[in-house]
């Protein structure tokens, strides 16, 4: 039972706001990707500055404990974000609860810049707390951005937008890098013009402690940039037509954004809702859905484990690749510097340009596909890796950075995209945002065991066994997550209705068992209907 405003949105040629809406949701991501990443680029820094032992004659290095934390707590707020949003996305609505995640980025953002107190200890314990909330925000950009995105986009070329978000990521890991490489440099060049400079490796300057904050507070201005054409968009058609009931407003939300007509059918609106009245947590939803969020949710957790590895461990990972000096040949503002710019080229090789293979390739290959391939290959690299760990560092450091960039490539050639956008086109309206939530919380809950655990495993990279282990570990994570991605189906070309089954009523009149919808109890629909 299609309704003509579900029909006119998933029909509707690529017009100017579609662009506008990948702008809007995207700029929310490339925030994310910066606040979550550029604590990689000084986190060394702030061991030196807050935990600097004389008596050792060694660079001052934060402690395993509290390194964890302070890459890691985001994390755990990220994860707590996206379940409250997601629930809240799905109970208010998707715009109602949009601008507060960027509210709260925009002041945890600031205030974990001002992190301030008499001891080291108060530092870290401020800085964690507001980097928690600072995920707690950007957990609540991932269930809303990919929702909206999906309820705005024509079925063609749904696949595409909803990764182009997604792809802002990238932009915001690369930005990370750039924007703590020319910091440093800047406060380099104060500090080299200096006239008395005491041992440059082993002392810190007092301009790291400028550096770092300016690095995290720099991640407000995206966000705040971003809120007032938040704040201008309206409620997607969907929601508002299946969700609140009102086809008229509906119709009249989109005809104001998208060069569309849209008849108000609200007597057949009420027989659709009708159809698809049942609850997250009941039998009818695991029936028709649950092998689908099993599979979203494993997919998503195991990808994270390798993903957040990779990307919180490159700090320590770097050296002996040969891309930075070892940290006591250089002083602090030249250690940040190094990091940065590896991280800098290592994003713009390697991450960013998966990102946007999936966005041009998602509709031709489908997210199936690209899922496993991507999968496979970050299996197959790290396990090669792992096993030639040894003659890669001391021999071959090209190709140790060449395979280290492949993982990258097809991690965002795969599943880092691919499980963004899946849970956003299986599941039906009504728990749509919920759904997402759900699969993106087991992601970061994938992203904690890396920062909580292998990046511990790790953290001395001199130690050539465990690293050796880790990686083959991961391989083994991306290995069950190819697997598991056998628990989803392809979604490109499909409407989200179809897809969700939520207009299975009409389709099970002509649909015979060879073409139904996987996940979908057609068959039996069919009978009840006869």
């Amino acid at each position: 039972m299609a309704l003509e405003v579900l029909e006119a949105l998933d029909s509707a040629r690529t017009q100017w706001y579609h662009v506008t809406a990948i702008v809007i949701a995207g700029m929310g991501f490339f925030t994310d990707a910066y606040d979550l990443f550029c604590i990689s680029t000084v986190s060394k820094l702030l061991g030196r500055l807050y935990y600097f032992d004389p008596s050792t004659g060694k660079p001052g290095k934060l402690p395993t404990g509290v390194n964890n934390f302070v890459t890691g707590v985001a994390l755990v707020g990220t994860l707590s974000g996206q379940l409250v949003f997601g629930w809240l996305g799905d109970k208010l609505g998707r715009k109602k609860v949009y601008g507060v995640t960027l509210i709260l980025m925009v002041v945890c953002a600031i205030c974990s810049g001002l992190s301030f107190g008499a001891t080291a200890k108060s530092v870290m314990g401020t800085l964690c707390f507001f980097r928690f909330w600072l995920g707690f925000g950007i957990g609540g950009d991932y269930p809303l951005s990919a929702t909206i995105m999906s309820e705005y986009a024509n079925k063609r070329t749904r696949g595409a937008f909803i990764a182009a978000v997604f792809a802002m990521q990238g932009v915001g890991i690369i930005f990370a890098g750039l924007v703590s490489m020319i910091l440093s440099a800047i406060f380099k060049s104060s500090y080299a013009a200096q006239p008395f400079q005491a041992n440059p490796v082993l002392s810190t300057q007092p301009e790291g402690d400028y550096l770092w904050r300016l690095v995290l507070m720099i991640g407000a201005v995206p966000a705040m940039l971003t809120y007032y054409w938040r704040m201008k968009m309206p409620e997607t058609g969907r929601y508002t037509a299946i969700i609140e009931g009102n086809a008229k407003q509906a119709a009249a939300d989109m005809a104001r954004v998208l060069d569309i007509e849209i008849q108000a059918e609200q007597e057949k609106l009420a027989e659709f809702k009708s159809m698809n009245d049942y609850s997250l947590w009941s039998n009818e939803f695991f029936q028709r859905h649950g092998r689908h969020l099993i599979g979203t949710m494993s997919s998503w957790f195991l990808l994270d484990i390798a993903f957040y590895s990779q990307n919180l461990t490159q700090k320590d990972i770097f050296p002996a690749m040969g891309l930075i000096d070892k940290d006591f040949q250089m002083n602090a503002l030249d250690e940040v510097f190094q990091t940065s710019r590896a991280m800098f080229v290592i994003a713009l090789l390697g991450t960013f340009p998966g990102y946007w293979f999936t966005v041009f390739f998602i509709e031709k290959i489908g997210r199936y596909k690209i899922q496993l391939v991507g999968f496979f290959m970050m299996s197959l690299f790290m396990f090669i890796i792992g096993v030639k760990y040894e003659y890669l560092r001391s021999e071959n450091k090209n190709l140790f950075a060449l395979l280290y960039g492949l993982t990258f490539f097809f991690a965002n050639f795969g599943p880092n995209s691919t499980t963004f956008v899946l849970p956003a086109e299986l599941f039906p309206t009504r728990v749509r945002s919920t759904c997402h939530a759900l699969s993106a919380a087991a992601g970061k809950a994938g992203a904690i065991v890396a920062a909580f655990g292998i990046q511990s495993y790790t953290l001395n990279n001199n130690d050539v066994s465990k690293i050796k282990k880790a990686m083959m570990i991961l391989a083994v994570t991306n290995l069950l997550g190819f697997f598991c991605s056998f628990l989803v189906t392809e979604t490109k070309g499909r409407s989200l209705e179809e897809i969700s089954g939520e207009d299975e009523r009409e389709s099970t009149l002509t649909t015979t068992p060879t073409n139904r919808v996987p996940g979908n109890r057609q068959e039996s629909r069919t009978t009840e209907t006869m």
